[in-house]
């Protein structure tokens, strides 16, 4: 599977933003799906992860209560809806798919458990 995200941008402290990535082929549903980022010095670090249906999600404690994962299947694409932006996060955001689709936590915070990524998209929140 090929994975694209858009949606970065610049935005300001406490704006929102919406990161989409749309996968090809038609067994999208099949995966799992994973959202990461890094920052400049950091290591890739865990956002969110959701199950091959939607039932299931998971989200880092960084940014709980700000961030919603979702998919919508039909459209093979998997969303991160950012509110409350703040400068931390800053970061190139990664979407990845596994062949695990049930994975449960903590198994979907490992970067190993994914089996294809996407080219990052460029999220800059200003202060």
């Amino acid at each position: 599977v090929q994975l694209q995200a858009s949606g970065g941008g610049l935005v300001q402290a406490g704006g929102s933003l919406r990161l989409s990535c749309a996968a090809s082929g038609r067994t999208f549903s099949r995966y799992g799906m994973g959202w990461f980022r890094r920052s400049p010095g950091k290591e890739r670090e865990f956002v969110g992860a959701i199950g091959w249906s939607g039932g299931s999600t998971y989200l880092a404690d960084s940014v709980k209560g700000r961030v919603t994962i979702f998919r919508d299947n039909a459209k093979n694409t998997v969303y991160l809806q950012m509110n409350s932006l703040k400068p931390e996060d800053t970061a190139v955001y990664y979407c990845a798919a596994t062949t695990d689709s049930q994975a449960k936590f903590p198994a979907v915070t490992t970067v190993r458990l994914y089996d294809y990524w996407g080219k990052g998209t460029l999220v800059t929140v200003s202060s």
